[in-house]
């Protein structure tokens, strides 16, 4: 049986766990704070002497932020990672490095059932492409074809297209967006109004269109929410309809067959809004082939670990 160090990186916090094989130590699993350390490496050193492991015999990561030719750079952390890093904070010479949508992808299979939770039904066929996607801090979704050694997730950067614009006021959102605050670049994606940072935009925006812009902290616009405030509830619709649409934009891309998975902490905080705002109608809203998109199933995940599932499942699979 062979012994697997994992990690899943986010751009504040690294979570790394043991393995037996594809199989996560659940009591393993620790976090730490990216702050207080320089690099990966030193987070899994430290991981090491904490969980008195003197060495594993592989190692997967998921990172957030793109990999190319092996080696990931981190979209909201100054880290760049590597194999010769792995192995050196380590000792394996088995590694591998996933984007963190990567990581969740080939974690389809192996998620227990009570972690999945329909929100819009649908039937799925066996074998067939799945797509997961992930509203958190950041946005971005990856097809998944295959199982075991065969499974192959594609890498995307799709969070950073367009944001998809149906009605005139999502044009007007558009034009909000590329201008609004020290980070507007000219271009309104779909990060800028689906990530967590794109709750306080939507507000933003439904309050300067109401009367005067107010800028508050996306969870400040969930507490209001929860309080049936009007602004949040407008802010709310909004979010659910722009993310209902790209959703069904993604699925016709893909045609996922197998099942749309959503996750991320974003995701989760929204979903007991989703039924009585219209994500359903939102998805379907494709003209001519509304009727096809009675094809497609979506489930969010409620796992948190499911990241480190697949980096398990995908370091087991190369064996």
């Amino acid at each position: 049986m062979a012994l697997a160090l994992l990690a899943d990186i986010g751009g504040t916090n690294t979570r790394v766990a043991l393995a037996d094989d594809k199989a996560v130590r659940a009591a393993s699993i620790r976090r730490y704070a990216n702050a207080d350390f320089a690099d990966l490496g030193a987070v899994l050193r430290r991981y090491l002497a904490d969980e008195g492991a003197s060495g594993v015999d592989g190692v997967c990561v998921a990172a957030a932020g793109p990999v190319r030719d092996g080696v990931a750079v981190m979209t909201n952390l100054d880290w760049t990672i590597d194999p010769p890093l792995l192995t050196a904070a380590t000792g394996a010479l088995r590694t591998a490095i996933l984007n963190d949508l990567q990581a969740q992808g080939h974690a389809l299979g192996f998620i227990a059932s009570s972690d999945l939770k329909d929100l819009i039904a649908g039937p799925v066929q066996a074998g067939a492409a799945m797509l997961v996607v992930g509203v958190g801090t950041g946005m971005n979704a990856a097809p998944v074809h295959g199982s075991g050694a065969a499974r192959f997730v594609a890498p995307s950067e799709c969070g950073h297209i367009s944001m998809p614009i149906r009605t005139e006021r999502d044009f007007r959102l558009a034009q909000f967006l590329a201008t609004m605050g020290p980070h507007a670049h000219g271009f309104a994606g779909v990060e800028d109004v689906l990530a967590g940072r794109g709750l306080e935009r939507l507000y933003a925006f439904v309050t300067a269109e109401a009367a005067a812009e107010v800028t508050i902290s996306a969870a400040e616009v969930m507490e209001r929410l929860a309080k049936g405030e009007p602004a949040a509830q407008d802010c709310a619709r909004l979010y659910v309809g722009i993310l209902g649409a790209e959703l069904g934009n993604l699925a016709l891309i893909h045609l996922p067959f197998g099942g749309i998975y959503l996750i991320g902490g974003v995701a989760r905080a929204m979903a007991p809004y989703f039924a009585q705002m219209g994500l359903g109608e939102a998805f379907r809203d494709k003209g001519r082939f509304a009727d096809f998109m009675q094809n497609f199933r979506l489930q969010i995940v409620e796992d948190d670990f499911a990241a480190l599932t697949g980096c398990a499942a995908y370091l087991d699979s190369l064996s």
